[in-house]
C-alpha cells in the first residue's frame, strides 16, 4: 500500500512550484503583462500535447464505458459540490451579491488539473492520466454551464462556446485516433512528451503568480466563516461523498482511481480567474483557494492514503 510519506513526496514538489510562482511574481520575473501569453501557450500548445500524449495508444480510453462514464462523473461531482457549497454558504450567513455564489462556485470545484495531473500520473501512469483528462471534460462542462449560471456573469450561450476549445477538440481527435489504433511515430511521441511535460510546472508557476497579488494584504485572505467553512467542505465533507462514489458505484477501475485523487483535491485555481472577469467576488475565491491549498499540503496524502485503502483501488 502506498504510504503517507510516499504520497507526501509526490505532492510536495507541486506545492513547491506553486510557491515559486509567488516568488517570481514578487521578484518581478513574471509580470502580469506576461500572463496572457503564457496562458495561451498553456491552453493552445502544452495542454493539447499532454492530452495526445496521455490518450494515443492508451487502452484504458478505448473502453466505451470509461469514455461515457468519466465525463458524467466529472460533471456530476462538480454539480453536487456547487449545490452543497450553496446551501452551506447560506447556512454560514452568506448572501447573493456578497460572496454566496462565488463561495459555492469555488468550493464545488476541486483542482482537477495542475495538482491532480502529476499525482495520477505518478501513482498509476499514462492509462489513468488519460481517464483523468476525459473526466475533466465533464468538469469543464459543469463550470461553463451550471457554474456561469451560478455566478450570473456570462450568458449560457457564451459558456457553451467555451467548451469548444483546443483542449476538448484535441481530446476528441485523440480518442478517435486511439480507437482506430493509428500508430504514433517516435518523433511525434517524443515531441508530445517534451511539450506535455511543460504543462504542470509552467501552469503552477502562473497560478502562484496570479494569487501573489492577494498576499499584498494578508489579513484580507482570512475570513473566519469562509475559510473554515471552505476547508470543512472541500477537505472534509466532499472527500467522503466522492470516496463513497469510488467505493460503491459500478465504475471502471481507472475511473475509481481518478475519483480517489479528486476526493483529496483542494479548491481549483481557475474559479479565481472566472470570478475576476465574470462578476463574482475574487477575494472570496482567493480566500477559499489559499486556505484549502495550504491545508491540502498535509490533507491530500492523508485522504489519498485513506481512499486507496478504503476503496481497494
Amino acid at each position: 500500500m502506498t504510504s503517507y510519506t510516499q504520497l507526501l513526496s509526490i505532492t510536495l514538489p507541486v506545492f513547491a512550484i506553486f510557491g515559486l510562482g509567488i516568488f517570481v511574481r514578487r521578484a518581478g520575473w513574471l509580470p502580469e503583462a506576461a500572463e496572457t501569453g503564457l496562458l495561451k501557450l498553456l491552453m493552445n500548445v502544452f495542454y493539447p500535447a499532454l492530452v495526445l500524449k496521455a490518450v494515443l495508444g492508451n487502452p484504458a480510453v478505448r473502453d466505451p464505458a470509461t469514455i461515457l462514464s468519466a465525463p458524467f462523473v466529472g460533471f456530476g461531482t462538480v454539480a453536487v459540490g456547487m449545490a452543497i457549497g450553496y446551501y452551506a454558504g447560506r447556512a454560514l450567513g452568506l448572501t447573493a451579491g456578497h460572496g454566496l455564489r462565488t463561495f459555492a462556485f469555488a468550493v464545488g470545484i476541486g483542482n482537477y488539473a495542475y495538482i491532480a495531473l502529476p499525482i495520477v500520473e505518478s501513482l498509476w501512469g499514462r492509462e489513468s492520466l488519460g481517464v483523468l483528462l476525459v473526466h475533466n471534460i465533464g468538469c469543464e462542462l459543469a463550470i461553463w454551464s451550471l457554474g456561469i449560471l451560478m455566478l450570473a456573469g456570462l450568458s449560457l450561450r457564451e459558456g457553451w462556446r467555451k467548451l469548444v476549445n483546443p483542449i476538448s477538440c484535441t481530446l476528441v481527435v485523440g480518442l478517435v485516433l486511439n480507437a482506430l489504433r493509428v500508430p504514433v511515430p517516435t518523433v511525434v511521441s517524443g515531441t508530445l512528451d517534451a511539450l506535455g511535460s511543460c504543462l504542470v510546472p509552467l501552469g503552477l508557476l502562473v497560478c502562484g503568480a496570479t494569487v501573489e497579488n492577494y498576499f499584498r494584504d494578508p489579513q484580507s485572505l482570512v475570513h473566519p466563516r469562509i475559510t473554515l467553512g471552505a476547508c470543512l467542505l472541500r477537505l472534509g465533507l466532499l472527500p467522503l461523498v466522492l470516496l463513497a462514489l469510488a467505493k460503491w458505484a459500478p465504475l471502471p477501475l481507472e475511473l475509481r482511481r481518478v475519483i480517489v485523487v479528486q476526493a483529496a483535491m483542494p479548491a481549483a485555481m481557475f474559479p479565481l480567474v472566472i470570478a475576476r472577469h465574470y462578476g463574482g467576488q475574487p477575494l472570496v475565491a482567493a480566500q477559499i483557494i489559499l486556505a484549502t491549498t495550504i491545508l491540502g499540503i498535509l490533507a491530500i496524502p492523508l485522504w489519498i492514503a485513506f481512499g486507496l485503502h478504503w476503496t481497494g483501488v
